[in-house]
């Protein structure tokens, strides 16, 4: 099997690196995160046991490298079909962010994150591949960042980033 490409910089140049090679160098990357609402909740995943970084902890809807030439909205879409099988949706997109964090097991995401949003109108439910997500669960927006301060220990680096750092940008406040 080939190892799949990612596009990451080395030495200020953007070209494909494998992925593993660039998580053990903490090389800078790009990544896009989906979040999916349905009102005022949002859908986590817990990652699968068997994935080689922060198994079993939650993360935001789905969240991946785009691979070699492909743009960020196809990858966002095509990954959130194949790690929940939720086809579909419009993606908005929200914005880039970058962030670096250690992620266990000599592993760094030095992540540049394209972030989207879809709206999951009733009767769409996540159809989850188990070598990819454990489990999945609808958690209230506002209730997240505090869910996250009371046992921190449950989520990813990324997602305690996303919360603390970039939760405007990712749900905006909404005005009257």
């Amino acid at each position: 099997m080939a190892e799949e490409m990612i596009p990451a910089w080395v030495e200020g140049v953007l070209q494909p690196v494998e992925k593993l090679e660039a998580h053990r160098k903490g090389l800078r990357h790009l990544a896009i995160s989906v979040f999916v609402t349905r009102g005022n909740k949002v859908l986590l995943q817990q990652r699968a046991l068997s994935k080689y970084h922060t198994p079993g902890l939650w993360a935001n809807t789905c969240c991946t490298h785009p691979y070699w030439g492909e743009d960020a909205p196809t990858c966002a879409a095509r990954r959130l079909g194949q790690e929940l099988g939720i086809v579909g949706l419009k993606l908005r997109h929200m914005g880039q962010l970058e962030y670096r964090a250690d992620v266990n097991n000599g592993m760094i995401e030095h992540e540049v994150v394209e972030v989207f949003t879809a709206e999951a109108p009733e009767g769409i439910e996540p159809q989850p591949d188990p070598e990819e997500v454990a489990d999945t669960e609808w958690v209230r927006i506002d209730a997240l960042r505090s869910e996250i301060h009371a046992n921190p220990e449950r989520f990813t680096p990324w997602l305690k980033i996303y919360i603390e750092q970039h939760r405007d940008m990712i749900f905006p406040p909404v005005t009257a």
